[in-house]
């Protein structure tokens, strides 16, 4: 069937002039075949005179039917925190390091466009995110979105913090630990994982919670229905001894007695595949199983 994308979003990796190659080549590939091409400010620098528009990740998706994205899953979730409020669907090209988002490869670059964008064979995966909410005084004080997950840590010295965790407003424990991740089945492949959660099938309704070095042996990673409100209260903290990390890119500084309200956001990000993706094997790649 015929490609229903017609405006292409580009959108590079931050100070990445390895993607530079990857980038020329996308774009001439986009201009050869009638697309018209939006560039971000990191993809624009190697663009060259290429009659492209030049704008940010907002001005993509305003104007495009879908963003390339050249780089890692870091490049990734960035966009996505943006572009999920547009609709609008992604498909990554990986220029970083595992990759678990950005699943074409530099080399299969333009076959995979060709059968995205010219052929319109490709597969479309819906991954929600999560909403995060700092209330302080009764007021909030800071928010953002996170494909990934979002972690109430410990982080500017060797002393750990005290919180309660709520679960559609029931106590589920108070605990002294280094914090805790609250993950998407996205996010059950990066920190997460690292912290000894459970990998959660990206098609599943549900967030894991898992505690980072817990002082108490008992406490273990909880799954818990997509759907549920989740609030953290932080009681034992110094100034500035607690962050919130969103995707581990957006730091928002915490005090004793903050709030942080987490809910799935509404308006989900959909990334396209090639026609062969296949999560498994991916699994099997990247984690290096047998």
């Amino acid at each position: 069937m015929p490609s229903v994308f017609r405006n292409i979003g580009v959108i590079g990796k931050q100070n990445a002039p390895a993607i530079a190659e990857t980038i020329k080549s996308l774009v001439d590939f986009l201009l050869e075949h009638s697309f018209t091409v939006y560039a971000n400010e990191h993809a624009s620098h190697y663009v060259g005179k290429a009659p492209v528009t030049l704008t940010d990740n907002h001005g993509v998706g305003q104007n495009c039917d879908l963003a390339v994205v050249v780089g890692g899953d870091g490049t990734i979730l960035n966009a996505a925190r943006t572009l999920c409020d547009y609709g609008m669907p992604i498909v990554g090209v990986n220029q970083g390091r595992l990759g678990f988002l950005a699943d074409i490869t530099p080399d299969q670059l333009l076959s995979r466009m060709q059968e995205v964008l010219v052929q319109g064979r490709y597969l479309m995966e819906e991954r929600f995110l999560l909403h995060a909410s700092v209330v302080r005084d009764g007021e909030s004080i800071a928010e953002s979105n996170a494909l990934n997950d979002v972690i109430l840590h410990k982080w500017n010295m060797a002393r750990m913090i005290e919180f309660d965790t709520y679960i559609n407003n029931q106590l589920v424990n108070s605990q002294r630990s280094d914090g805790l991740i609250v993950s998407t089945p996205t996010g059950s492949t990066a920190y997460a994982l690292s912290g000894g959660g459970p990998l959660l099938h990206p098609t599943l309704d549900a967030v894991v919670l898992v505690p980072i070095c817990p002082h108490t042996l008992s406490n273990r990673p909880i799954v818990v229905n997509g759907e549920s409100r989740i609030t953290l209260v932080v009681n034992d903290c110094y100034y500035d001894h607690a962050q919130l990390a969103c995707d581990g890119q957006i730091n928002i500084s915490l005090q004793q007695h903050d709030h942080i309200l987490i809910r799935k956001k509404e308006k989900p990000i959909r990334l396209i595949h090639p026609v062969n993706h296949d999560h498994f094997e991916m699994l099997r790649e990247k984690l290096g199983w047998g």
